[in-house]
């Protein structure tokens, strides 16, 4: 892991839903990023600038409205759109997600950046690495930076994201727990879109040893205790 005096990571609970967003940055060079900016953009924007940092883009783990804003399924959620009237920032998702977050929360194409796994954004001098992790939705994407994993809604501490809602897919999310994030390192510490665990944090290690949605080897065993 490099110098954590250099990396800028807080975890803020924000919204009713027990969602999580965070900002990450270079504490030296002062340049961050906001990762599912919603609920409360002012308060989010006001936490930074008290830690002196300036928000640079917004990261966005994937397009339900808790987590990007917006309106669905009756709820109408203050996020992106008004993180972009206030700040000179772009959206970052994934690009089978724009279509989406064009419906739901009224972003045009140019106020986004579509993104594909792999990918790496530059925060000061500090790289946060994009993974695909489809299947609580289509283009769902972990951050990775540092040592540190913000996982969205793919990767809970003790469980994992939901895969019934549309677009979801249990065989996706299968492979992507299973194969993608099994593979990082043990010590990789584990920092998810809701706080719905005893505890804000874990790590992959732990994950691997003690959730029971990362420690199959067959995909229909994965099946069966999703409920397929």
């Amino acid at each position: 892991m490099a110098d954590e005096s250099r990396l800028y990571l807080r975890q803020i609970e924000i919204g009713p839903m027990q969602n999580y967003a965070y900002l990450v940055g270079d504490r030296r060079t002062r340049d961050a990023v906001v990762i599912d900016a919603a609920w409360d953009v002012p308060a989010l924007i006001e936490q930074a600038e008290r830690d002196g940092m300036t928000i640079r883009a917004d990261l966005v783990t994937h397009f339900h409205p808790d987590h990007l804003g917006g309106s669905m399924m009756g709820m109408n959620i203050a996020g992106a759109a008004e993180l972009i009237g206030r700040l000179p920032v772009k959206v970052y998702l994934h690009k089978t997600e724009a279509p989406y977050a064009q419906k739901i929360a009224g972003l045009s194409t140019s106020d986004m950046v579509t993104t594909e796994g792999g990918d790496d954004l530059a925060v000061g001098e500090l790289k946060i690495k994009f993974l695909h992790t489809p299947g609580h939705t289509p283009g769902s994407q972990c951050f990775l930076v540092d040592g540190a994993l913000i996982s969205g809604d793919t990767l809970f501490i003790g469980s994992c994201g939901r895969v019934d809602l549309p677009g979801s897919s249990p065989e996706e999310l299968y492979r992507s727990l299973n194969q993608t994030l099994k593979a990082l390192p043990d010590e990789t510490i584990l920092y998810p879109g809701h706080n719905y665990a005893d505890r804000p944090t874990s790590t992959i290690g732990g994950e691997k040893a003690r959730n029971p949605y990362m420690r199959f080897s067959r995909l229909d065993d994965f099946l069966s205790i999703m409920g397929y």
